[in-house]
């Protein structure tokens, strides 16, 4: 079993919270260990860290207007560049909260800081560079930003 669960309930959850400026964006999610997110070791496996970025990710691009904008146009959020560093596992079942933060952005990518927290601790934090892709090519973030803000004000 992949996330579909967890996505599922991400696509509705999302539509009723607050929404989130396309500019620098922050949002958290409170998630929970599950049995298939475990490795051999009994903990959270690496690529699983990863893969859970995503749903940080997908709350963001509803809660923005990003999705709806996509959509419309035929665009795809694309991952360029991921990296992760961990400090400490996490077990089967421990609680945990993932903040996404779109920190900048330069003439192709977005850059994004994921911070894996338990209470007030950071558990694990990575950086990643995301684009968003047409068939023309990779469209700058400044215009997808404006085509985001615009559609907003429809």
């Amino acid at each position: 079993m992949n996330l579909f669960i967890r996505m599922f309930i991400l696509f509705i959850t999302s539509f009723f919270k607050p929404k989130l400026t396309i500019i620098k964006p922050k949002n958290e999610l409170g998630l929970l260990v599950l049995p298939n997110d475990l490795d051999i070791n009994l903990h959270m496996n690496n690529g699983r860290y990863l893969t859970v970025c995503d749903l940080t990710r997908v709350d963001m691009f509803i809660r923005t207007g990003l999705a709806k904008t996509m959509l419309k146009e035929k665009w795809a959020p694309i991952i360029s560049e991921h990296t992760m560093k961990y400090k400490k596992g996490l077990k089967l079942f421990q609680k945990y909260n993932l903040k996404m933060e779109v920190t900048g952005w330069d003439d192709k990518s977005f850059n994004m800081v994921h911070t894996f927290m338990v209470k007030d601790r950071v558990v694990a934090e990575g950086t990643s560079k995301g684009v968003i892709l047409s068939k023309q090519g990779v469209i700058p973030p400044l215009d997808v930003m404006a085509k985001v803000e615009e559609a907003n004000q429809l």
